[in-house]
């Protein structure tokens, strides 16, 4: 500790045992540390690391960097730094220059992890190297990607993206890369740059002391650039005869590759254009390391389409999976475990893990692996592989070894898991999608799958809109709008916010039975739901006198304090107390001591929209006038809250002392004022069942709606309208996506499919469809059906399995 206090310029506030560190986290939601770990704490929009600090120092934590003031606590180190940021970059720069093997450096607007990941597999077949986890390219993802470098590695492949100019050089210091690629030039952050020639410029400081470099000769401005500035090797590639290397696409998808009078042949399965200039970077720098060419094909082999994220889905039997089945490497691990980690609302964990294809053959290696399991609670190994089978004796947890996947597969062990979080995680080649498939709950080929970063994405943009007191009540009722519930809840949870609200009392009690502690306001509660309010400790909203009465009566029954919300009707005339109600209300409460009033609040009928503003503003005074009215016969002040999503952004100056945000987290913006500030989370998937071709003249579909005016062609897709593709939608009315192509709706929409057009186009059985997403989006449905996003949303049936992924 003494030596990185040095590096980083930083002082102890107090000092502990004198250690080497192992490992770095500035993530709080760890949940065990190891002696020889280090803590870094940020300084976040949302989070502070500061402030979970002494949570952390009791569950074990010794080593940390702050860059505040924080009490100094005996036999722990602590180390002030100026900007934690740069601390991490330069304890990551100092591993690094202490490697003297080829590290490969990447940039440019696309394809970096992709060719990350590609490199990774083909080079894998001939070196131990270190790669970036998943897209960790940025000023904080640079550095824990490089910090695990060591002498147990020969190779590192690293990826640097950069959003404005003067970040670059900082990664350049970092992973220092002797070679570099640079994949190409598009538009992303472009307001940030002068030109597009700038972007370049900035981008190729990543191999400023690379000594070569590997790019695409027929990206123009790229390749003049590199000419003029670059002073090492320049290794530039052309699919139109124009570079040292030149490639060109034969027929069975055949890529001929010449350098002067050497030539090689690769076989790849591989389309579009985007993707055959990826495996080009990845064959020409493999050559330039001298990789042999039937081990680079044997790596191109291996190769599949690249999921850079991980899932949770649930199981089968009361389970759920993680699924992070593309890669296995020991980077990757750690951050699969710490997702694993956080599921808090299951007990028993169970890893299913392949051997590791680096030839990881010490029993030192597998010692930590053990250590490291232990570490993360892990409850169960199911080891998969010839080493992870040979070094068994080495792990203490209760573990099963099967020599390959097929083995695992057939034995009686795959049908007994239930009640337990499974993460699965292994190498390509081991093929553990089998696993995933088998012990997901439902065949249903329909998914809709929910991105929790872009939920957090959103949350925070609507937090950025907020007074920092002002509190967040997110309404996860439908099923969080059709996403999941319990998953989005729990994530909400992690990033604190203050309320949920939920419809009615059976949601709540959901979300209680699967460990969310979170407050809960139940929007339309029962007389018969007292009990489970009580046992659950849930809080009703109060609409009326006569059910105020009934509610304080039963809670009195059981000697409950009655924590209840208080609507007042202003001029949405659904629920509420009307103006005239309010003093026998308050007579009522003021005499009863039992009543708690949690908070006073209203709905907006028209927030959204700019025309009914005079009425929102009413609404706000009339509201106002009766909160205040109950607050002044109160001896303490409710919460008040009455924007929803729409209100937040167009009429942010009422926030009160809490917000509700509904639909605004799901990406979609009501009020459409602020549309390309959110992402979209959700996106509904089916697959290609059968095609047909279908002469002129014949019909398709019940009905015979759909009439073939000519030859077709024509695909049906695993989706109807039990699973919420709405009829409306058939006949042409819609259209999904398959392979980026547009194919409409033909005839009418079934219970359980439909038929698409895909006439001239490039489709196949088993082909993803995107039914909505980034296109078409839900609001065009939404347009397409003459209704509001809302019912495309909630309308996704519970048939439809829910897949929840973070990058």
């Amino acid at each position: 500790m003494q030596h990185i206090a040095e590096s980083t310029g930083g002082r102890f506030l107090s000092h502990g045992p004198i250690v080497e560190i192992d490992h770095i986290s500035i993530d709080s939601r760890v949940n065990e540390y190891g002696a020889y770990d280090l803590f870094i704490a940020f300084r976040g929009q949302n989070h502070n690391g500061h402030d979970f600090i002494p949570e952390l120092i009791k569950k074990g934590v010794k080593n940390f960097i702050v860059e505040e003031d924080v009490e100094a606590v005996e036999n722990i180190n602590i180390i002030k730094v100026t900007t934690s940021v740069k601390a991490l970059q330069t304890l990551a720069t100092v591993k690094r220059k202490r490697f003297i093997s080829p590290v490969i450096g990447i940039t440019g607007s696309n394809g970096k992890t992709i060719i990350k990941e590609w490199l990774y597999d083909i080079l894998s077949t001939r070196f131990s190297v270190l790669k970036s986890p998943k897209s960790y390219n940025s000023q904080i993802g640079v550095p824990l990607s490089v910090w695990p470098i060591g002498p147990e590695f020969n190779m590192g492949i690293f990826e640097a993206g950069i959003s404005q100019p003067g970040e670059m050089e900082k990664l350049a210091s970092i992973i220092s890369p002797t070679i570099g690629i640079f994949t190409n030039i598009g538009t992303a952050h472009e307001e940030f740059f002068d030109s597009q020639n700038q972007k370049v410029s900035e981008k190729l400081k990543l191999f400023k002391d690379s000594e070569a470099l590997v790019f695409c000769m027929d990206h123009e401005l790229i390749a003049r650039q590199i000419n003029e500035s670059f002073i090492g090797e320049k290794i530039g590639w052309s699919f139109n005869g124009k570079g040292v290397y030149n490639v060109e696409l034969k027929e069975g998808h055949h890529l001929a590759i010449r350098k002067g009078t050497e030539q090689y042949t690769f076989s790849v399965n591989l389309k579009d254009k985007a993707s055959l200039e990826n495996i080009v970077h990845c064959i020409i720098t493999s050559l330039v390391l001298g990789v042999k060419t039937q081990d680079i094909q044997e790596g191109i082999d291996r190769i599949q389409p690249i999921k850079m994220r991980l899932e949770l889905k649930k199981g089968i039997n009361r389970s759920y999976l993680i699924d992070d089945t593309y890669n296995n490497d020991v980077a990757g691990l750690h951050k699969a475990l710490d997702f694993m980690d956080q599921q808090k609302h299951v007990s028993n964990k169970t890893i299913i893990l392949s051997d590791f294809i680096q030839n990881k053959h010490s029993k030192t290696f597998y010692t930590e692996l053990n250590q490291l399991l232990l570490q993360k609670n892990v409850n169960r190994l199911i080891g998969i592989g010839p080493q992870l089978s040979q070094h068994k004796q080495v792990f203490d947890l209760p573990a099963t070894f099967y020599t390959n996947t097929e083995s695992f597969l057939q034995s009686d062990e795959i049908h007994q898991f239930q009640n337990e979080l499974v993460l699965i995680k292994g190498a390509r080649q081991f093929a553990l999608e089998k696993v995933s498939k088998l012990l997901a709950e439902k065949g249903h080929k329909t998914v809709l799958e929910v991105n929790l970063d872009a939920i957090t994405h959103n949350l925070n943009f609507y937090r950025s809109l907020l007074k920092p007191d002002t509190k967040i009540m997110v309404v996860v009722k439908a099923l969080a709008y059709g996403s999941g519930s319990e998953e989005v809840s729990k994530m909400l949870e992690f990033h604190k916010v203050d309320y949920l609200a939920v419809a009615y009392a059976d949601e709540g009690v959901a979300l209680r039975k699967n460990g969310v502690t979170l407050p809960i306001m139940v929007m339309n509660a029962s007389d018969d739901d007292p009990f489970n309010l009580m046992r659950f400790n849930l809080e009703p909203e109060i609409f009326s006198l006569e059910q105020l009465k009934s509610f304080t009566e039963a809670y009195a029954l059981a000697d409950r304090e009655l924590q209840a919300h208080l609507i007042l009707n202003t001029g949405m005339n659904r629920l509420g107390f009307n103006p005239e109600d309010l003093d026998q209300l308050i007579d009522y409460i003021t005499s009863n001591k039992s009543i708690k009033v949690k908070s006073v609040f209203t709905h907006l009928a028209a927030s959204e929209e700019l025309e009914h503003s005079d009425f929102t503003k009413d609404q706000v005074d009339k509201f106002r006038s009766g909160a205040q009215k109950i607050e002044d016969a109160l001896a303490y002040k409710p919460i008040r809250h009455i924007l929803n999503s729409g209100g937040i952004v167009r009429h942010n100056s009422f926030q009160e002392d809490m917000v509700r945000l509904g639909i605004g987290l799901h990406g979609i913006e009501v009020s459409h004022l602020k549309d390309g500030d959110l992402q979209n989370t959700a996106y509904l998937k089916t697959v290609i069942s059968q095609i047909r071709y279908v002469k002129s003249g014949e019909t398709i579909g019940y009905g015979r709606s759909g009439v073939a005016k000519k030859d077709m062609k024509i695909a049906t897709i695993a989706i109807g309208y039990a699973d919420g593709y709405l009829r409306v939608f058939g006949n042409g009315n819609a259209f999904v996506v398959i392979q980026g192509q547009k194919a409409k709706t033909v005839g009418n929409i079934c219970m359980d499919m439909s038929m698409v057009d895909v006439t001239g186009l490039n489709a196949n059985v088993g082909d993803e469809v995107v039914v909505f997403g980034e296109n078409p989006s839900v609001s065009q449905l939404a347009d397409w059906a003459g209704t509001i996003p809302y019912e495309i949303l909630t309308n996704v049936s519970n048939r439809v399995k829910r897949v929840f992924y973070t990058e």
